[in-house]
């Protein structure tokens, strides 16, 4: 099994609720990266996507596409390609040095506070030289790329959400933990849709006394996946 699916996947849907869908577009791979189309009257904001075969059918379904944000800065997946295919801009939190704007191969827009006139706000999650995360949230759905989620090697025994691995030590606790989300979507793994709120306090609350016995588990999958995200 692959760390990283290569290539245009399938639409896989793995969230549907009213505010958008979420896909897997190679779920055999090990990363488990999750896009997602979040919808507001009619307008399409795609966040951290990867490409799919009858993507673009599946969005126009739902609205226009407006913008593919990107909230984590490996996350660029295919944001540059999608962008480029609606005519619409790449859009990056106006902190996240970590990616210029000529790293991504299509028209970029910086942005802080609201996401356009949507209910979006974005929410930093972490920001240093080796990590720069944002977050999502419109006071209901919560959209987290990188820091916590529920692909395999996330979770602890007993877990359905769990501290990423490179976070275990040092959980979001300081950013997220005052959140009370409906729902989270995550960029690895499905979303999170029942007792959200106290799946996030648990998993960033038992974080680093699991991180011994999660590492040890999981550090042939973290090494891969490292080394898979850095590709691109």
């Amino acid at each position: 099994m692959p760390a990283k699916g290569t290539g245009v996947g399938g639409f896989n849907k793995i969230d549907d609720f009213d505010g958008g869908v979420g896909w897997l577009a190679h779920p055999a791979e090990t990363m488990e990266r999750a896009s997602h189309a979040l919808v507001e009257d009619g307008d399409v904001w795609l966040v951290d996507p990867v490409d799919a075969d009858g993507l673009d059918d599946r969005l126009a379904e739902m609205g226009s596409v407006r913008g593919v944000v990107v909230l984590y800065h490996y996350h660029r997946r295919d944001a540059s390609t999608i962008a480029a295919r609606h005519d619409v801009p790449v859009l990056l939190p106006a902190g996240m040095t970590a990616l210029s704007d000529d790293d991504v191969a299509a028209p970029v827009r910086r942005f802080e506070g609201r996401l356009a006139e949507t209910a979006y706000y974005l929410k930093r999650v972490t920001v240093s030289r080796f990590w720069q995360e944002w977050a999502l949230f419109d006071g209901e759905t919560l959209v987290v790329g990188e820091s916590v989620g529920t692909a395999d090697y996330f979770l602890a025994p007993g877990e359905r959400l769990g501290v990423s691995l490179v976070r275990r030590a040092v959980p979001p606790g300081a950013t997220l933990g005052d959140l009370d989300p409906q729902r989270i979507l995550c960029g690895h793994g499905v979303g999170v849709f029942a007792d959200a709120a106290g799946e996030l306090r648990r998993a960033i609350d038992e974080a680093r006394w699991t991180a011994p016995r999660m590492y040890a588990r999981y550090a042939p999958t973290l090494v891969g996946n490292l080394l898979a995200a850095t590709m691109r």
